[in-house]
């Protein structure tokens, strides 16, 4: 009870605060979606309501809210505590992480030119922000002598680690420089967030705006027949009515290359996907990816690291960059040897056809799959029926969380969603308790990154008293 009452004292201090920065001239709208916590089940977000005019009020009132917090907590005469410090940075920043989850996730997974400007945009004023926070002398001092006094508190493992982490992040954002360095990081940080942001929109935009231009239907032989009739949907919409158009997809590879039987064609596509981001015009990223190099490497020295690598391997399993060059040299010999092992299979193969060439990189995926086929009698399309979207999903993830963990699923179709394709769900324990929201957004398109990820829109926390909508 007395932790629970200690955890509303700093709650209602923070509303406080919160009030101060709309008092200071940053303020939005009270129909504005994030202006409060969603009153959807678990706080899922309303993203029928969400508008893009919605987001940046709501980032510059969330960080005016935030700093007015963080100001409150540094200027307090009691002595720091973990309570009066930790716990109440803790929970802090409520409105700006609001409204970070959900811009962000989408920035990821449903952009548009809207939200990139406000991408571009509102990068530089978090990365100021975070540093008026982090770099807040008064504030890091609280923090300091709670880490120095830890061991003496009678604090939980739990605890005292939440203090370790803080003085570490702090620490390793700058807060020990002096004002000459600080200054400079703060110029190196805004700079770098807004590089970082034109160069992975840069990537996206550049593989919608890339696509190879097939004249024929049999220059397509070995693609799928429902790939084939998309490419030729796709090129009418482009404007080669009777053509063919293959996109690139935003991933490392095309899986095309492992079935047109067309070499040129293959070649065409493997050309395409490589020199992303490289051709020039105003999707090029190398003079973003040298300056963002640049900056890393100032700031790593600045902070005391050699180099960029070595400052990110300190928080990470491997923790030194010799550790990653010792695993990386004792996995190289191996897998050097298998893949030339491979090239002279694939050759063969080459050779036994007739064909008079040298094994490329864009023949590499298509006669992989030929191999398969000869030496196990393996055909990877015989497996698309197995792996049709819910089977893979109820019958195989769904089916093992259950006899695993004990979860079950149950889709729902009453919450909004941000793209029509987007699936939902509650999950439940073993004995029925309903744990959180499962958002399943499982299809490639134009405005969505490559890769696989998980974000969270709002976060298992115990202290918040929230369960996980992800």
């Amino acid at each position: 009870m007395k932790a629970k009452l200690i955890v509303i004292a700093i709650a209602l201090g923070l509303m406080n605060a919160s009030a101060v920065g709309q008092e200071a001239g940053v303020s939005m709208r009270e129909d504005n979606p994030f202006a409060r916590v969603s009153d959807l089940d678990f706080d899922y977000p309303p993203f029928d309501r969400i508008e893009s005019e919605h987001y940046l009020p709501a980032f510059r009132a969330g960080m005016a809210q935030q700093k007015a917090e963080a100001q409150a907590i540094a200027d307090q005469g009691a002595v720091s505590s973990f309570e009066n410090t930790i716990l109440a940075l803790e929970v802090s920043g409520q409105l700006l992480n609001r409204v970070s989850r959900v811009f962000f996730a989408l920035a990821g997974a449903h952009t548009n030119d809207a939200l990139q400007k406000i991408q571009q945009e509102i990068a530089p004023e978090l990365a100021a922000h975070d540093d008026a926070i982090v770099l807040n002398g008064p504030l890091f001092a609280r923090i300091e002598s709670v880490y120095t006094r830890r061991a003496d508190l009678g604090l939980s493992a739990e605890a005292v680690r939440l203090i370790e982490q803080y003085y570490t992040d702090f620490v390793r954002a700058g807060a020990a420089l002096g004002s000459a360095e600080q200054a400079r990081l703060k110029e190196i940080n805004a700079e770098a967030a807004l590089l970082q942001t034109q160069f992975s929109q840069n990537v996206l935009n550049e593989v919608n705006a890339m696509a190879v231009v097939v004249d024929t239907r049999e220059e397509l032989t070995g693609l799928d027949e429902a790939l084939i009739v998309a490419a030729g949907k796709e090129a009418s919409r482009r404007g080669y009515d009777g053509k063919y158009v293959l996109p690139l997809l935003n991933t490392s590879g095309q899986p095309a290359l492992s079935s047109v039987q067309n070499r040129d064609v293959r070649e065409a596509i493997h050309r395409a996907s490589v020199a992303r981001g490289v051709r020039g015009g105003e999707f090029d990223n190398r003079q973003i990816l040298s300056s963002v190099l640049k900056l890393r490497a100032e700031r790593a020295n600045l902070l005391g690291y050699p180099t960029h690598a070595d400052y990110v391997l300190e928080d990470a399993t491997a923790l030194t960059v010799e550790a990653v060059n010792a695993r990386l040299a004792s996995l190289a010999p191996a897998a050097a040897a298998n893949a030339r092992r491979e090239a002279e299979d694939l050759q063969e193969i080459v050779d036994a056809t007739g064909d008079d060439f040298e094994l490329e990189a864009w023949d590499w995926q298509f006669y992989s799959e030929q191999l398969r086929q000869q030496r196990y009698a393996f055909d990877e399309s015989q497996l698309r029926p197995y792996f049709e979207l819910d089977n893979v999903l109820k019958r195989g993830v769904f089916f093992a969380a259950e006899k695993l963990y004990g979860l079950t699923f149950a889709e729902r179709f009453d919450l909004p969603v941000y793209q029509e394709d987007v699936r939902v769900f509650d999950v439940f324990d073993v004995a029925g308790t309903k744990l959180g929201i499962f958002i399943g957004d499982f299809y490639a398109r134009p405005s969505k990154r490559g890769g696989a990820w998980m974000n969270a829109y709002v976060p298992q926390n115990g202290l918040m008293g929230t369960s996980p909508v992800v």
